[in-house]
């Protein structure tokens, strides 16, 4: 699997591990629309933030934890020069 690949894997699993858990934390909270969106935002963002850092924690120590992020492997990038086209 390429980097790209990986990268894009790690970065959209946290991310949905968020969404899921901001929208769960908010079911049953007896807010308008607009106040309830905003806090499934903020929920989403600091959910994913904190489950990235501790998956990425726990799989320095213990690299089976790196399939939490979707993908354990992580991207391995070229370090010759690219020339834009």
């Amino acid at each position: 699997m390429n980097a790209f690949i990986i990268a894009l894997i790690r970065t959209v699993v946290p991310a949905g591990v968020g969404l899921l858990f901001g929208w769960l934390a908010s079911i049953g909270i007896g807010l308008d629309t607009e106040t309830q969106s905003g806090l499934v935002a903020g929920l989403s963002l600091t959910i994913t933030g904190l489950y990235y850092a501790g998956v990425t924690w726990a799989a320095a120590k213990y690299p089976a934890f790196g399939w939490l992020l979707g993908v354990a492997a992580t991207p391995k990038y070229s370090t010759g020069k690219h020339v834009a086209e």
